[in-house]
């Protein structure tokens, strides 16, 4: 008999960001501990640098080329089959609690019961982002990182303490069922606003941590598509002063922990109703953040700080370990139905698969994005130690990750490594063409801008940073 599954996906959690994987000084008791008892996956990756098209990959198990849900006002509806309505059609009791950035209220996205969702502002989400042209895009009017920067409460760290009561709870009503549950927990911690409580900012002293890496003002020259991409809502610009950027790195590392904490509450529940033993974890995030490495911040790029992300498994019968086979979250979309027994048509792999097998670090892994900032399409190849990012019109960027991890050096000018970008090319183009998605992006996002009416209506809707969570 299966397991109980408890997954749970926070929001722009960098993949270094825990004690686990590493990190200088990131505070993680829980998901370290987690780590320790179950499999951590030390290179994960989102399907797209940007919340809804990489939530709409996640629930359907196929990449946005295939889904054409490009951008973040293009929200998942139910209207590509995913691994709810799998559970669904089994029988199998699936529901959901907090953060979903689908659509809205009563859509049929795959789960018996939604609670406290929050789903796009509107059920439009941010349209005015759908305008991607650089000469007919417009900066939005807020500051994307929140008017407040540092110590204190927010709407969200009013909802994801709601998420975790209502977990917490969810738990204890349901600690003896007699039928193995799928529950799925959306945290929206680290994600900005970059404010959260007094305590866990106080975890990291502004003047104690180090200046993020590559920083332009330092003689970093950016490559120029991420220039244009950042130029859109240039985070960087808009600190008041230098004391305000350290308090914005201060802060998300603090909700990076306060993000943990309620981790360690919904662990420490399981554990109260004796649960540990008969439920699996599954722990990942959306994508990640850039947090200020060269003057980004937010994420809709393909560096490791914003493509990368989380990823554990831990529960009965979960191998103990590293896996360092490279994954993405459309492994967790077919992890979901095969640890019921199911059959799901993912473009992914069951992660305990994966684990069993010998270390495959050539596995090939895609990211793309065709979002906010972005004049034109781009797109992240991972293949053993080489990362190429392709971006159309653009030249490419090619890393070594062994022995470059930082990313500080592009190779893709190089003669020497000619043919390894030729490789990568060739394995992007058997699993995407690049400009085509490209024009068929531009095409639905042309579509739908004039679907509400044009650009000068287009640029009144959606949120200009943070979605507003709902009532708790």
């Amino acid at each position: 008999m299966s397991s109980n599954l408890l997954v749970i996906l926070s929001d722009e959690h960098q993949a270094r960001a825990m004690g686990c994987a590493g990190h200088p000084f990131v505070q993680t008791p829980h998901l370290d501990a987690l780590a320790a008892r179950g499999m951590r996956f030390t290179d994960a990756y989102t399907p797209s640098p940007i919340c809804v098209p990489a939530r709409a990959s996640f629930a359907t198990g196929r990449h946005v080329h295939q889904t054409r849900l490009w951008d973040n006002a293009m929200p998942y509806t139910g209207q590509i089959p995913g691994w709810g309505h799998c559970l669904q059609d089994a029988g199998v009791p699936v529901e959901s609690i907090g953060k979903l950035h689908y659509r809205k209220n009563g859509d049929p996205t795959g789960f018996d019961r939604e609670h406290i969702p929050m789903h796009v502002v509107g059920g439009h989400g941010m349209v005015w982002g759908s305008i991607r042209a650089q000469a007919e895009r417009v900066s939005p009017p807020t500051r994307m990182l929140g008017e407040h920067i540092g110590a204190g409460t927010s709407k969200y760290t009013d909802y994801d303490q709601a998420v975790t009561a209502k977990t917490v709870d969810w738990l204890s009503a349901h600690k003896d069922d007699d039928q193995p549950w799928c529950l799925y927990v959306g945290l929206v911690a680290p994600h900005f606003p970059l404010v959260v409580p007094q305590e866990f900012f106080d975890l990291y002293p502004p003047d104690s941590l180090p200046a993020p890496k590559m920083n332009p003002k330092e003689g970093y020259v950016r490559h120029p598509w991420v220039e244009l991409q950042n130029a859109q809502m240039d985070s960087e610009s808009q600190f008041t002063s230098d004391q305000e950027r350290r308090h914005a790195v201060a802060a998300y590392f603090g909700l990076v922990s306060w993000m943990d904490h309620n981790v360690g509450r919904l662990m420490q529940a399981l554990e109260e109703h004796g649960l540990t033993d008969k439920t699996t974890v599954i722990y990942s995030s959306d994508h990640g953040d850039n947090v200020g490495a060269r003057g980004l911040w937010g994420k809709s790029n393909f560096y490791e700080e914003s493509v990368g992300v989380p990823m554990i498994m831990a529960g009965p019968g979960v191998a103990v370990g590293k896996c360092e086979t490279p994954v993405d979250l459309l492994d967790i979309a077919a992890t979901i139905p095969a640890h019921f027994g199911l059959e799901f048509q993912s473009e992914g792999l069951s992660l305990p698969e994966i684990a069993a097998n010998p270390p495959d670090p050539e596995r090939v892994v895609l990211s793309q994005y065709h979002a906010v900032g972005a004049v034109s399409a781009g797109y992240m190849l991972r293949k053993g130690r080489w990362k190429l990012n392709t971006y159309i019109g653009f030249e490419p960027e090619l890393f070594d990750l062994q022995n470059d991890p930082e990313e500080a050096t592009n190779l893709a000018a190089d003669p020497a490594f000619a043919a390894i970008v030729s490789d990568l090319t060739t394995e992007l183009r058997l699993r995407v063409d690049p400009e085509a998605a490209n024009v068929q992006a531009f095409a639905d996002q042309a579509a739908l801008v004039e679907s509400y009416g044009g650009r000068e209506a287009a640029l009144n809707m959606g949120a200009p940073g943070a979605t507003p969570p709902p009532a708790t």
